[in-house]
């Protein structure tokens, strides 16, 4: 009787767990997880354990976390678990050249975005910020390229008008996980998946968020900035002045109607406010003030007198 396929995880946040546990399902042997080194979290500032951490040692999963992989002993330590295949689903550190080398199999990436489209760190929400209709999760070869390895298998799905970052990130994470399992099942039935490598065009690169991007500038048209509030959902937010007050956007939807000098409130209602921009109007129906919680605008609207134009 053959041996299982000897398999190491490698992911970090939320996004990598049901992968993880494809994993654990699939009939081969995960030998280890890596996952980064404990965070400081949370208004206590407390060293947390990541969601793969936490996943891992609730299934009896050795669990490793080198600050890099670069190092000669860390390698060495991940060569002594003679995996013939490593799993790597945002993980958040760099596998050198040496460390790709390793298994038999070499390593694999789930990664969110029909390649080559949307390489790197932010692709989910960099396809709602451009007005993708269509993205996806690819488990790719990796090789020594930002995400340039030839694709094994490739799953797709529609961007929704109301998908946000995170509805989107947990409908890809759950496909990413589908997809790694089907190839996981194929391999251990003894085929070999075939490479194609990326198209040469195509190419975008889906650099990684900066809480400086979530500012509403309400000189640009309404739809980008619908965009914005709903790839910035749930992290950074979006943020804009409203009536002289700074709020956190939660909800909001692009609109045609009057116009008016960008910022200035144009229509109220019970459960929303029109806010002229460069282009249309923005509908707001959920927002967030500085140390308070996620309400309606309706709630908003009691607990202030507002301007309109």
């Amino acid at each position: 009787m053959p041996e299982p396929l000897r398999l190491v995880f490698a992911g970090t946040p939320e996004f990598s767990v049901p992968s993880l546990a494809a994993c654990l399902a699939s009939g081969a042997e995960v030998v280890a997880a890596y996952t980064q080194p404990d965070r400081p979290a949370g208004r206590g500032r407390r060293l947390a354990a990541s969601p793969v951490k936490q996943a891992a040692l609730a299934a009896g999963v050795t669990v490793e976390q080198p600050e890099s992989l670069r190092d000669a002993g860390a390698r060495a330590r991940l060569a002594g678990y003679a995996a013939d295949l490593m799993v790597v689903v945002a993980y958040g550190l760099i596998l050198p050249k040496a460390v790709l080398a390793l298994p038999r199999l070499g390593c694999w990436n789930v990664h969110a975005s029909l390649l080559p489209r949307w390489r790197g760190a932010a692709p989910i929400q960099r396809a709602i910020l451009a007005g993708d209709t269509e993205t996806g999760v690819d488990l790719m070869q990796m090789e020594a390229g930002l995400d340039t390895g030839p694709v094994l298998l490739e799953a797709r799905t529609p961007i929704a008008p109301h998908d946000t970052g995170g509805s989107l990130h947990d409908r890809l994470a759950r496909l990413g996980a589908q997809t790694l399992a089907d190839g996981l099942a194929r391999v251990l039935r003894g085929e070999k998946l075939p490479a194609t490598p990326q198209r040469e065009d195509g190419v975008a690169y889906a650099h990684k968020l900066d809480k400086s991007e979530a500012r509403l500038d309400w000189n640009e048209p309404a739809l980008q900035l619908e965009r914005k509030v709903r790839a910035f959902d749930p992290w950074p937010v979006a943020e804009a002045v409203v009536d002289g007050e700074r709020l956190r956007i939660w909800s909001a939807e692009a609109i045609g109607g009057a116009t008016a000098d960008p910022g200035c409130i144009v229509a109220m209602s019970r459960d929303t406010i029109d806010i002229a921009t460069g282009d249309g109007l923005l509908r707001v129906r959920e927002v967030q003030r500085d140390g308070g919680r996620r309400i309606a605008v309706r709630d908003w609207l009691n607990a202030r007198r507002v301007a309109q134009a």
